[in-house]
């Protein structure tokens, strides 16, 4: 862009507030992206833990649409109420999980920080410099765009669930709603959603000219919906029709009283990328996601619209949700409403 004289040419910023800080660099059109995201365990596998850190990690570069991550650091803490044996068995595994994840995600970890600490943690940051036309800002949502969302909700939700079969008094408030062998599904399926990387959804915002984009974390997707929408430069605002979760854990979300699944507000870790897309590339970025071309378990639902508005969000007050099948269900096991298809919403 054209500039006075002395002063440095203006490139696209992002501080505070979004997934990742995008920062000019002194050299030639080139920008720093990075991120940093840390947690405490909510899975009981180490190995699934270190790859669940990682892809939560990435993920604020994957809601950019950057696809390559040129350096990842790992931020480790162990529990000084472990045994020296428990940190010898465990610690290993979080790391090689950590690790595989980085690798496919055509990343290497080179460095980090490990402590003693009350709690384990884990964590990590993602570094990449990049061109321009490699990432995507979050701020050019237009009225007609179609938010799409790449993974089910209700990962929280599972997690604690399974935390309940050994804890009679939590059970017995939901035990009306899900059997056991649902909850052990739905934990499984919430283990292999977090775990898996939002490159494949990243890339294809570049294919189909996304708009914005932002992933679903500790805020949910209403929370994360509006951060996007204060974003925008447009006067828009997101409406949520549809809300894919995970299936039976909107009854237990609902039996349980407990966080606020169909309102938008139960965090999420290591979440889809809501997309803000163009109306008519929503369907196909839907079909294309699923496609074996790119392994298995990628999905995507269309779940709103963006209409003339004050950079705002909301879920209607009646909004339908989309029961998603655990992988290792059986299809008898679906309810009638059940789907795992993209669904145009009604305005």
């Amino acid at each position: 862009m054209p500039t006075g004289a002395g002063s440095r040419p203006t490139f696209p910023a992002l501080g505070i507030g979004m997934d990742s800080c995008v920062i000019p660099l002194r050299h030639g059109g080139l920008s720093l992206v990075q991120t940093t995201d840390f947690f405490y365990p909510l899975v009981e596998d180490p190995y699934m833990m270190g790859r669940i850190a990682c892809a939560n990690v990435l993920s604020d570069l994957y809601a950019m649409g950057i696809t390559e991550c040129d350096n990842m650091l790992m931020l480790l803490s162990v529990s000084q109420s472990m045994s020296e044996e428990e940190r010898e068995k465990v610690t290993p595994l979080m790391v090689k999980g950590f690790r595989d994840a980085a690798e496919e995600g055509g990343t290497a970890v080179t460095g980090g920080q490990t402590v003693v600490n009350p709690w384990i943690i884990i964590g990590g940051v993602a570094t990449v410099v990049c061109q321009p036309n490699e990432f995507i800002m979050p701020d050019s949502a237009v009225v007609g765009d179609v938010l799409v969302l790449t993974k089910p909700l209700g990962t929280q939700v599972a997690v604690n669930a399974h935390q309940w079969l050994d804890n009679p008094e939590r059970w017995n408030k939901v035990k009306m709603v899900v059997s056991r062998e649902e909850v052990e599904l739905a934990y499984q399926e919430a283990m292999f959603n977090m775990a898996t990387l939002n490159r494949t959804a990243a890339g294809l915002m570049h294919t189909f000219n996304a708009h914005a984009a932002t992933d679903i974390t500790g805020f949910g997707i209403l929370g994360h919906s509006q951060n996007l929408a204060k974003q925008q430069r447009n006067e828009v605002s997101f409406v949520i029709h549809n809300l894919p979760i995970i299936a039976k854990m909107a009854a237990v979300s609902k039996a349980s009283g407990r966080f606020g699944l169909l309102q938008g507000t139960s965090a999420e870790t290591s979440g889809g990328l809501l997309i803000c897309l163009p109306r008519e590339q929503a369907a196909r970025f839907c079909s294309e996601i699923k496609s074996s071309k790119y392994g298995e378990g990628h999905q995507a639902w269309i779940v709103g619209i963006v209409e003339k508005g004050n950079r705002t969000a909301r879920i209607i007050d009646k909004p339908r949700v989309i029961e998603v099948l655990p992988r290792g269900a059986t299809a008898a096991a679906l309810a009638p409403e059940s789907s795992n298809a993209s669904s145009e919403p009604s305005s």
